[in-house]
């Protein structure tokens, strides 16, 4: 009986067609999707401070050896565990990208490094020479599970590279 007043009066509601599509034109959007969804081995304080954050620890091997430590028990929005090989795809997965980082090639750890699993909860990055800033360029490698490996990736279905050609 509602609907039928409301037509009578002039104010019935159409069903709903079409999409509805939301933008949001800040260029970076992407950043803070980012930054607030997925994990990285480090995060950094407001003061600048470079702090474990899905690593518990980390240990040097020699000057060109860096050993991290994945935090125990660790696990994504989905559920699934984060571990050794989770950074180790992160990391191998964004190597491969012309530009992993767009906002500055700082951000990037030397494309030469190679990745190994130690074990379960253990990564050894091999750097090609010392490099002081790697532990706070682990902040611009983004960890993901494999189920965004596998079904999403950073466009890679879509453009066959990660850089996203948004």
């Amino acid at each position: 009986m509602n609907a039928l007043l409301q037509r009578l009066a002039g104010r019935a509601r159409p069903e709903p067609r079409g999409t509805l599509r939301v933008v949001d034109p800040n260029p970076l959007n992407w950043l803070y999707i980012t930054y607030n969804t997925v994990e990285e081995p480090v995060r950094v304080t407001r003061r600048g401070k470079v702090r474990p954050a899905a690593m518990s620890s980390y240990r040097w091997r020699g000057n060109r050896t860096l050993e991290i430590r994945v935090r125990r028990g660790e696990r994504f929005a989905d559920g699934t565990a984060l571990d050794a090989r989770s950074v180790h795809r992160a990391y191998t997965e964004q190597a491969r990208w012309h530009s992993p980082h767009p906002p500055g090639t700082h951000f990037n750890i030397d494309p030469r490094t190679r990745a190994e699993v130690v074990d379960e909860r253990t990564v050894r990055l091999h750097l090609p020479e010392p490099d002081g800033l790697v532990l706070g360029k682990l902040r611009a490698t983004h960890v993901m599970s494999e189920r965004f490996w596998r079904d999403l990736g950073f466009g890679y279905a879509r453009d066959e590279t990660g850089e996203g050609h948004w």
